[in-house]
């Protein structure tokens, strides 16, 4: 059964054979192996070009900021199945990322579209971003919903992370249209929502890679390469001192019980 278009049955992305592999016109052998970094492959690999110093400099940074995130939930998935499992690295390293959605990690995709979506209606509409931006935020208070980008359950004062990041890309020019869309977000989100909201890493993370030039349709993959080195440093740990059973006990501990009760003698409703 054919599903889809039949057409455009190409890649651009690799291709070999008996004599070569070749990466994006790149002799893998000859080009790149012991010639490039990995953030520079990174960038090479997703978008068909290597990055500049700035572009560089702005991915590495991301992938730092939001490597390792302690004992998330995608992390506990990941040392537990580990624990249960501790010849499956690969199961393990899967149940991590299949964890990181619209909550953990996959937020930054979120607050990536939202700046975008909130610049392409300015743009196409001719009003000041500023005016976008308020309406925007009295809509997503309106249904009681989040504001992409904004606000941390621990760090209510500021995100360091993602004060560190825009920072940076003040002081290398990096700064664009993304970067100020979320700033002005987080200056008139607190009064719009009443309450705290300061610019979070997963809302700094896509406006400079966005103003660095990084394709929105690829942010997700940013934060999934990142936690997958958390996880590697997790797993490892969990191998040699595993806490995977400790959790799992402590959760059990944690949760109680209120569905129905047994009248079987013995048994917890007795």
């Amino acid at each position: 059964m054919r599903i889809g278009k039949q057409d455009k049955a190409f890649t651009a992305i690799a291709t070999s054979d008996e004599h070569a592999i070749t990466v994006r016109g790149n002799d893998l052998c000859n080009d790149l192996i012991g010639k490039i970094d990995f953030t520079d492959y990174f960038w090479l690999l997703v978008t068909g070009k290597r990055p500049d110093d700035k572009q560089r400099l702005v991915t590495n940074a991301c992938l730092v900021a939001i490597a390792e995130h302690g004992l998330v939930p995608s992390v506990q998935a990941a040392r537990m199945t580990l624990a249960a499992a501790p010849e499956a690295w690969q199961g393990a390293m899967s149940a991590g990322l299949l964890g990181m959605g619209s909550v953990v990690a996959g937020s930054s995709e979120a607050a990536g579209r939202y700046l975008a979506d909130i610049l392409e209606k300015s743009r196409g509409s001719g009003r000041d971003i500023e005016d976008v931006c308020r309406e925007t935020l009295l809509e997503l208070k309106a249904a009681r919903r989040k504001v992409p980008g904004l606000g941390h359950p621990q760090h209510s004062a500021g995100d360091p992370r993602a004060n560190a990041l825009l920072t940076l890309a003040d002081d290398n020019g990096v700064s664009g249209d993304h970067v100020r869309t979320l700033r002005l977000l987080g200056e008139l989100a607190p009064a719009i929502m009443d309450r705290p909201l300061p610019i979070n890493v997963s809302g700094a993370i896509p406006a400079l890679m966005l103003d660095a030039g990084w394709p929105l349709e690829a942010l997700k993959g940013v934060p999934l390469l990142a936690r997958a080195a958390g996880l590697v440093a997790h797993l490892y740990e969990e191998s040699q001192r595993s806490i995977g059973f400790i959790m799992s006990h402590e959760a059990d501990k944690a949760i109680g019980y209120d569905g129905a009760k047994s009248d079987a003698p013995g048994k917890s409703g007795s």
